[in-house]
C-alpha cells in the first residue's frame, strides 16, 4: 500500500494533553494540514510500514505500533524540510524507534520524490511496478488500523477513469506516421522532399510571371528572373518563424489572387479583345453563367460553375503552401539561401542593366508582377475618374434642342429598319478562312437587292466592345456616345441621351417599335431607347427549340416581325430596331433557310436543330469554330435581304451593320474593332445624301473605306438627314 507523506504532519496524538490548550506548532516550510506532499519514486524506496504518526484519536493514546516494514531514515536528509517536522521540541511525546530500512539509504528529498509517484500513481488508479519497494505487503499494517484523512484522500478512486487522468502530451497521428514512413523508406522520403520543394518553387515562378494574354504563353516567359523572388526571398530568410508564416501565407495569397485574376486576364483577352476590370466586371459573370447554361444546359453550366470554384480554391491554396514551403526552407538552410539569393540579385541587376533578353520584348531581368500590379492600380484609379468625367461628357448632346421639326427632314415618310447582326465583324470578310463564303453570300445577296432595284452603299465602324457584350455596340450606335463598360453603360441608359429611335420618335412622325428575341426578361432601356412597342422572345409566337444561346432563328423572328407588326396598317411609318442572334456564339447548331410559307410557329426547326452540331463539337478547335461562324452570318446576311427583297417598298430604308467582331480565337489576335455597315434604299435620294461619306457601293466595304468611330455615326446620320443642331 502506498502512503502519502503527508502522514508525517503532526497527528493529534501529538498534541497536548486536554487541560492544556493546544497550541500545535507547525515549521513554515511543513505542508498544511490536510495537504498533499506529492513526490517521486524514481528514486528511493516506498516506506510500507506506517508512520511515526498515529491516526486521528480523540482521547491521547500511545502512537501506533511500530512497522513491520523498515523506513528510510530521515536523519540523513537535512536538505529535506519534513525530516525536521517531526523533531519539533513542543511535541511532549517520545517518538516510536526508527526501523532500519535493510534497502541502501537514500536522502529524504529522493524518498518525498518516490512517495510523490506514488501518490501520482494511485490517483491515476495505474499499479505501481518499479522496484522491490513498490510492492510492500498490505499486511505489514496492523488490522484495525485507521488511515488519516489525508491518506484516504489520496487512495485511488475508481469513477475516475483513466481517460480523465492528464497524460503527458504524444506526438500526432501522422506525425507519428510520416516520421515512421521516413525512417523505413528514406531515399523516397527525400525524393518526395526535393518533388514537393520543386513543385512548390515551379508554381511561384509561374504564377510570378504569368502573361495575361494566351498568345505570348511560351517556355521563354517562364525563364526569366523575377525581382519579386528576389525581394521575397530576403525577406523571408531575416524574419522569425511566426512573422516569416504570417508573411508567407500573405504572400502566398495575395500572389493566388493575382493568378486568379491573370487567368481572368487572358480569358478576357480571348473572348472580349481587353483584360479584366477589377471594378466593373464582375456583373458579367451573371450573362457568363446565362450563356454557359444557353449553351450547355443547367447541368454543364453548373458543373463549369464548380469547376471554376474549385480551381480557384485550388490555386490559392497552392501558392499558400508553396511560399511557405520555401519561407521554411530558406529558414533551415539560411546561410545557402542567403548567397543564393545574393547571386540572384546580382545576375538581375546586371541583365536589367544590360537589357538583356531571350527575344524582343521578353527581357531575363522580369518586374513583370510589379508591372501587373502597378497596371491594376491605375485602372482602378482610371476607371473611377472615368465616371464623373463621363457623366459631364454624357450630359452634352448637339441635337438635344432641336425642335421635332427639324429632326430628320430628308427621311420623313421613309420605312425605317435599323438591324444589328450578332458578331458581323470585319474579319468576316477578310479573314482567309472565313471570308471565300461570306463574301460570295454578300455578291449573290448585292445581286439580289440589284434585281429588286435596291442600292446600298457600305462603310466601317470601330465598336466600342469586342467579341460580347452587344448592349455596349448598340448604345454606342444610338446614342452618339463611346459606351466601352458598364459603368457608362448604366449612366448613360438612366439618363435622357437622345438615340437614333428617339429622335424618329421626337419628330412625332414615326412610331417606333423594338424586335429583340435576345431579351428574355425585363428591359428598362426600352425608354431610354424610345422604343414604343416592345416584341421580346416571349412576344413573338415562336414554339421551336432553341439554337444553343439563340432563341430562335433570324427567318422567323423577321417573319414575325412582318406577320405582327409590319404587315399591320398603321398611320404613320415606322422606325424598327431589329437584334438578330443566330450568329452568336459558339454557333452551333446553325440554322437553316427554310421556305418563307414553311416558318409557321417555328416547329419546323425541331429537326434542324436536333440534325445540327452540338457546341462541344467545335467549341475547342479555332478552325473549325472560324467555319461556323462564316456560316452562321451567311445565314444572317440571307436571312435579312430575303426579308427586303420580298417585303420591302419604294419607301424601305434599311441600315445593317454588326455590334462587334467575335472573339479573337475566330478573329485573331490583335485584331481590328470594325465592323461592316451598310445603308440600303430604293429612293436613290436616300443614299445621294451620303455620296460625301465615301462609302463604297454594295453591301461589301472595301478595305481603303473611310474607317469611324461608331458612336459618330448618329450625329453625321441626323446632319446629312436634315436635322439642325442644337446644344
Amino acid at each position: 500500500m502506498s502512503f502519502n507523506t503527508s502522514s508525517r504532519q503532526l497527528s493529534k496524538t501529538d498534541e497536548a494533553p486536554e487541560d492544556v490548550p493546544s497550541q500545535e506548532v507547525t515549521p513554515l516550510d511543513a505542508p498544511a494540514p490536510g495537504d498533499t506532499v506529492q513526490t517521486s519514486e524514481a528514486e528511493t524506496p516506498e516506506v510500507s510500514a506506517p508512520e511515526t504518526e498515529a491516526p486521528e484519536a480523540k482521547a491521547p493514546e500511545a502512537e501506533a505500533p511500530e512497522a513491520k516494514a523498515p523506513e528510510a531514515p530521515e536523519a540523513k536528509a537535512p536538505e529535506a524540510p519534513e525530516a525536521e517536522a517531526p523533531e519539533a521540541t513542543t511535541d511532549p511525546e517520545p517518538k516510536a524507534p526508527e526501523a532500519k530500512d535493510p534497502e541502501p539509504e537514500a536522502p529524504e528529498a529522493e524518498a518525498s520524490q518516490t512517495e510523490t509517484s506514488q501518490t501520482e500513481a494511485s490517483e491515476t488508479g495505474t499499479p505501481e511496478t518499479e522496484g522491490p519497494e513498490a510492492e510492500a505487503p498490505d499486511a505489514d499494517v496492523p488490522e484495525g488500523e485507521v488511515e488519516a484523512p489525508e491518506q484516504a484522500a489520496a487512495a485511488p478512486d475508481p469513477a475516475v477513469s483513466d481517460a480523465d487522468t492528464p497524460t503527458a502530451p504524444r506526438p500526432r497521428r501522422w506525425r507519428r506516421v510520416w516520421g515512421g514512413w521516413r525512417e523505413k523508406y528514406p531515399v523516397a522520403a527525400r525524393v518526395l522532399a526535393w518533388t514537393t520543394t520543386a513543385v512548390a518553387l515551379a508554381v511561384v515562378v509561374v504564377a510570378l510571371l504569368m502573361p495575361t494574354q494566351a498568345d505570348k504563353v511560351r517556355i521563354a516567359a517562364f525563364v526569366r528572373l523575377p525581382v519579386e523572388a528576389i525581394f521575397g526571398a530576403a525577406l523571408l530568410i531575416v524574419l522569425p518563424r511566426k512573422p516569416r508564416i504570417a508573411v508567407a501565407a500573405f504572400a502566398g495569397l495575395g500572389l493566388g489572387a493575382l493568378t486568379v485574376v491573370n487567368f481572368l486576364d487572358i480569358g478576357f483577352n480571348e473572348y472580349l479583345g481587353r483584360g479584366f476590370n477589377v471594378v466593373l466586371d464582375w456583373s458579367l459573370f451573371s450573362d457568363a453563367q446565362g450563356y454557359l447554361q444557353d449553351t450547355f444546359g443547367k447541368g454543364g453550366a453548373l458543373g463549369i460553375a464548380a469547376l471554376a470554384v474549385t480551381l480557384v480554391i485550388a490555386v490559392l491554396a497552392l501558392t499558400t503552401l508553396s511560399v511557405i514551403r520555401l519561407g521554411n526552407l530558406a529558414a533551415r538552410h539560411t546561410e545557402t539561401a542567403t548567397r543564393t539569393t545574393l547571386v540572384l540579385a546580382i545576375a538581375w541587376v546586371t541583365c536589367a542593366a544590360l537589357g538583356v533578353q531571350y527575344a524582343a520584348g521578353i527581357p531575363i531581368a522580369s518586374e513583370h508582377t510589379m508591372q501587373a500590379l502597378q497596371f491594376k492600380a491605375e485602372q482602378v484609379q482610371r476607371t473611377l475618374q472615368d465616371e464623373a468625367e463621363f457623366a459631364k461628357i454624357a450630359k452634352k448632346d448637339n441635337f438635344a434642342n432641336t425642335p421635332p421639326d427639324q429632326l430628320l427632314t430628308g427621311l420623313r415618310g421613309k420605312d425605317m429598319m435599323i438591324t444589328f447582326i450578332e458578331s458581323y465583324g470585319r474579319s468576316a470578310i477578310e479573314d482567309p478562312v472565313m471570308a471565300p463564303g461570306v463574301d460570295a453570300t454578300l455578291t449573290a445577296e448585292n445581286k439580289k437587292l440589284t434585281d429588286a432595284g435596291f442600292a446600298a452603299k457600305s462603310g466601317w465602324l470601330t465598336s466600342a466592345t469586342y467579341g460580347g457584350s452587344s448592349w455596349l455596340g448598340h448604345s454606342t450606335f444610338m446614342s452618339g456616345l463611346w459606351i466601352s463598360n458598364q459603368q457608362r453603360y448604366r449612366t448613360v441608359t438612366a439618363g435622357e441621351r437622345l438615340t437614333l429611335p428617339g429622335a424618329f420618335k421626337k419628330t412625332g412622325a414615326w412610331d417606333t417599335v423594338g424586335v429583340m428575341p435576345g431579351v428574355q426578361k425585363a428591359w428598362p432601356e426600352q425608354n431610354f431607347y424610345g422604343i414604343d412597342k416592345l416584341y421580346d422572345s416571349h412576344k413573338l409566337g415562336y414554339k421551336g427549340p432553341k439554337f444553343s444561346w439563340s432563341t430562335m432563328p433570324d427567318q422567323y423572328a423577321l417573319t414575325a416581325f412582318e406577320r405582327l407588326v409590319h404587315s399591320k396598317k398603321h398611320d404613320k411609318p415606322l422606325m424598327s430596331t431589329i437584334i438578330l442572334t443566330s450568329s452568336h456564339q459558339p454557333w452551333a447548331p446553325i440554322p437553316e433557310l427554310v421556305p418563307q410559307d414553311q416558318v409557321g410557329d417555328g416547329s419546323i426547326y425541331n429537326a434542324i436543330e436536333k440534325a445540327g452540331k452540338k457546341p462541344a463539337d467545335i467549341i475547342t478547335d479555332s478552325t473549325k469554330s472560324k467555319q461556323e461562324y462564316g456560316k452562321s452570318i451567311q445565314y444572317s446576311v440571307s436571312s435579312l435581304i430575303n426579308y427586303l427583297v420580298k417585303y420591302g417598298n419604294k419607301n424601305t430604308v434599311l441600315i445593317f451593320l454588326g455590334d462587334h467582331q467575335p472573339i479573337a480565337r475566330v478573329s485573331g489576335n490583335h485584331a481590328s474593332r470594325d465592323v461592316p455597315v451598310s445603308i440600303v434604299a430604293k429612293d436613290p435620294k436616300v443614299l445621294d445624301k451620303i455620296a460625301a461619306w465615301n462609302w463604297a457601293d454594295g453591301l461589301q466595304p472595301k478595305q481603303d473605306t473611310p474607317v469611324w468611330k461608331m458612336n459618330a455615326f448618329r450625329d453625321r446620320f441626323l446632319t446629312a438627314y436634315g436635322s439642325t443642331p442644337a446644344p
